[in-house]
């Protein structure tokens, strides 16, 4: 039979190549030859649904936590002191920023428990704390109302949020990752950060609505209530999708081999592994290194663009804030109409391509494009806006197929759950805060631009670094295939070939 597909791929190109892939991939390994029932065939019904189901709780997350980027100035207004302007902003994104204190608490929380109990428990969780801590936000009274205590409220709820996100992208990423088959986890990955771009664009369209309906009198007294408000319907959504679902089954196969381990004497070390956060830090910390410094970049950027703009072009260029998130939609829209073929160009040419060619573009691109912001007129900020937006759209279609393959499956949601979140607390909630503190300390308006650039010359040299796994099987887990054909073909491909 290998004999034969020899033959056959010596007049196939195609199949040849396809044929010499799959053993190397097998003559890699240094475990036992492969078995059929050792590879895992894929039920693209079920991977739809797992997709849908994490993307959607994704975008109703950032739902919830882009209201309050685009809310920041009215926030400012309701919950602090009157006075200076710039200093309630500032207050206003330093509690924005305090959420993200949190995270990494959230994440060394649920991270190793969705690698002890499972993805699909913690996943629920995650969705039940977040939707009552953006509820909760909705219900605190003013502080013209009761005073320091309103602050106080706050910045509890936005506490209780962080601590929910901690384990949210780590654990929705690590299931889409692990549902996935191996040659399109890209693709299938790429829908995750549709969701966070669905809910960032659901958040900005509900407050530009509200805006342009109530005025800016009536969105302080009440209506900026009401996005907050939402969001504790669309959490029960979100929470129903994903307590339907099945565990991964990369998850599946390691708790069947942790059973079969114990029940045949194995040694506790491999049966205890699971959920071991000190493992993580003793035996990962290189990888963890490397995680943070990926997020650190790309997150810097993802909240520069997605979070601060809106405040920049109405704060610093004296843009309407409804023009703003106009045009911040356009280009949010605009990025989620391609961010799909990005993944499918990750699964065909690799993360490393794409992931270099999004930091370098905001080396070079990021003061050409704020220049063409601060030109003002609606068709330089769209340029502007749009050259920043294909920059980071090839980050937001790599990086969730990326980072879980950094990682095995026994630590994979916790050390990515940890990575991400010591990252997005330094360098990614920050960012606003940062940038704003930056402009008023320094009076130059380019500050976003050099702290992308920043950003991005750190994200090079982490890309530089990382490995290539397009195509390859996740670190700890079997091979992952869409078809018994596609199993066979690779069982077959280590087999010798027989001697004449």
């Amino acid at each position: 039979m290998a004999a034969q597909e020899e033959i056959e791929a010596e007049a196939d190109p195609e199949a040849m190549k396809r044929h010499r892939t799959l053993f190397r991939a097998v003559k890699r390994r240094k475990n036992p030859p492969l078995r059929r029932t050792d590879i895992t065939v894929t039920d693209e019904a079920a991977v739809k649904r797992a997709v849908k189901a994490a993307s959607l709780g994704n975008a109703m997350e950032w739902f919830d936590f882009g209201i309050y980027s685009y809310l920041a100035v009215t926030i400012g207004h309701v919950f602090f002191p009157s006075g200076n302007d710039t200093a309630q902003l500032i207050s206003s994104f330093a509690t924005f920023a305090v959420s993200f204190l949190v995270r990494p608490i959230g994440g060394m929380v649920f991270g190793p428990m969705g690698d002890k109990i499972g993805r699909k428990k913690v996943l629920a969780l995650t969705m039940i704390m977040m939707a009552i801590g953006t509820l909760a936000i909705g219900l605190i009274p003013s502080y013209a109302t009761i005073g320091f205590w309103a602050p106080v409220l706050l910045i509890f709820f936005r506490l209780v949020q962080g601590f929910s996100t901690g384990g949210e992208y780590g654990g929705a990423s690590t299931f889409i990752a692990e549902y996935a088959p191996d040659k399109r986890r890209g693709f299938f990955g790429s829908f995750l950060e549709m969701g966070t771009l669905a809910g960032y664009t659901g958040a900005a369209g509900l407050v530009l609505i509200l805006n342009a309906s109530l005025g800016s009198d009536a969105m302080e007294s009440w209506g900026w209530r009401v996005p907050f408000l939402v969001a504790g319907p669309l959490g029960l959504v979100g929470l129903y999708l994903r307590l339907k679902l099945d565990e991964t089954p990369a998850f599946q196969k390691m708790e069947d081999a942790t059973y079969h381990a114990a029940s045949e004497g194995a040694s506790s070390v491999e049966t205890t592994a699971k959920g071991d956060l000190a493992k993580i830090f003793r035996d990962y910390w290189p990888t963890l290194i490397l995680c943070i410094a990926l997020v650190g970049a790309y997150n810097v950027t993802d909240y520069m663009l997605l979070s601060y703009m809106p405040t920049y072009l109405s704060d610093e260029l004296g843009y309407d804030d409804s023009h703003g998130l106009l045009i911040l939609i356009g280009t949010m829209v605009v990025l989620m109409l391609i961010i799909n073929q990005v993944g499918k160009l990750s699964d065909r040419f690799g993360r490393k391509p794409l992931l270099m060619t999004g930091m370098l573009s905001f080396l070079v691109l990021s003061v050409p494009s704020f220049l063409l912001i601060k030109q003002g007129s609606l068709l330089a900020v769209s340029g502007g806006m749009l050259l920043l937006g294909l920059s980071l759209v090839c980050l937001l279609g790599t990086m969730s197929a990326t980072l879980p393959a950094l990682f095995p499956t026994s630590v994979r949601y916790g050390s990515l759950s940890v990575g991400y979140n010591i990252s997005a607390s330094l360098f990614g909630g920050t960012a606003p805060l940062v940038i704003t503190s930056l402009i008023s300390l320094t009076g130059t308006d380019m500050i976003p631009a050099y702290y992308s650039m920043a950003a991005a010359l750190v994200g090079v040299i982490a890309v530089a670094c990382m490995k290539e796994t397009a195509q390859k099987p996740l670190s700890g887990s079997p091979p992952s295939v869409e078809t018994k054909e596609e199993a066979a073909e690779m069982v077959e491909a280590q087999a010798p070939a027989p001697k004449f």
